[in-house]
């Protein structure tokens, strides 16, 4: 069998057109006649797309119609697990090949509809793929002659019932956001970074697991040396990152880097700021001189009602 085999694909390389390249792939063309796909090759050749977003695509693009598409879906399908089968849904959301939507359907349900564009590029710009609102439609009533002997008249074909709504797809494919930058210090004195160095080269000895490479204490220490000139004490950065550690912690310098930007203390505020709040003094109280009434005034005289009262007589 093999030998057949390696026959016909002689004979099918001897007609190809012109020189056979010397090196890479040679392609032989045999029209499909049923069961193919047309992908274009802004999909099958994208230069953003891992290999794993482009096969899931390309399969994506070759189901029918109301076909389920969910990570459990195509994990079950594919040796692939459900990180990598999440993370490549996610770079299709990314490059506008996937989207998914919500739709209210005639009965007024809403469902999440998962919708594959084949073509993104071609969309309007700042479009959105949209589904529409599905109606079932009643059957229309067939005339039904009046023949001389009764006929039975068959009962009406029920309504389709709708498909179920696609596995939803959890939240943790969704886009992450963006990681907060390391923190950098407002002057990176050469003193300063010699003490941040110390610091995280020491963390082993208190925390085993955070053993840093030579490049990750360069890398962070300005994060490290933002905490010093904040003042910072180094046992209040030393707890700070090694106390509660996940176990095992798999990669140590990512660990330190997101506990330097996202625990980093405010400035110490100064003295002025630490200074109480001064208060308005309060407008004392003053004796009426024409009805012994109590008002308030920084000026001995009479009360509203008495100066109304001059002003009327006035």
């Amino acid at each position: 069998m093999d030998t057949q085999h390696d026959i016909a694909l002689t004979h099918a390389l001897t007609g190809i057109p012109g020189p056979l390249p010397p090196s890479g792939v040679i392609r032989v063309a045999i029209p499909h006649a049923s069961r193919f796909t047309v992908v274009g090759n802004h999909l099958a050749q994208h230069d953003g797309l891992s290999l794993t977003a482009i096969g899931i695509g390309v399969h994506i693009q070759s189901l029918p119609a109301g076909s389920q598409v969910g990570i459990k879906a195509l994990t079950a399908r594919f040796a692939e697990g459900e990180t990598t089968i999440a993370a490549a849904l996610r770079e299709l959301e990314t490059h506008g090949y996937l989207h998914r939507t919500r739709a209210r359907l005639a009965n007024g349900r809403v469902v999440t509809r998962t919708v594959f564009c084949n073509q993104p590029g071609a969309l309007p710009r700042g479009g959105a793929v949209v589904p529409p609102v599905l109606t079932v439609k009643p059957p229309a009533p067939v005339p039904v002659a009046t023949p001389a002997v009764p006929v039975p008249v068959p009962e009406p074909t029920p309504a389709p019932e709708e498909a179920p709504p696609p596995v939803r797809v959890p939240s943790r494919i969704a886009p992450k956001p963006p990681r907060r930058p390391l923190p950098q210090p407002r002057e990176f004195t050469p003193e300063l970074h010699r003490a941040a160095s110390a610091l995280l080269a020491d963390l082993r000895r208190h925390a085993p697991e955070l053993v840093l490479s030579e490049d990750d204490v360069e890398e962070l220490a300005p994060g490290a040396a933002a905490w010093l000139e904040r003042g910072a004490h180094p046992d209040a950065i030393r707890h700070a990152l090694t106390t509660e550690l996940p176990q095992p912690p798999k990669y140590p310098a990512k660990i330190v880097r997101h506990r330097l930007a996202v625990l980093l203390p405010p400035p110490l505020p100064g003295s002025s700021d630490l200074a109480p709040v001064r208060r308005a003094p309060a407008t004392p109280f003053q004796t009426c001189e024409g009805c012994d009434r109590a008002f308030r005034s920084p000026d001995p005289g009479h009360c509203r009602d008495c100066r109304a009262q001059y002003w009327e007589a006035a």
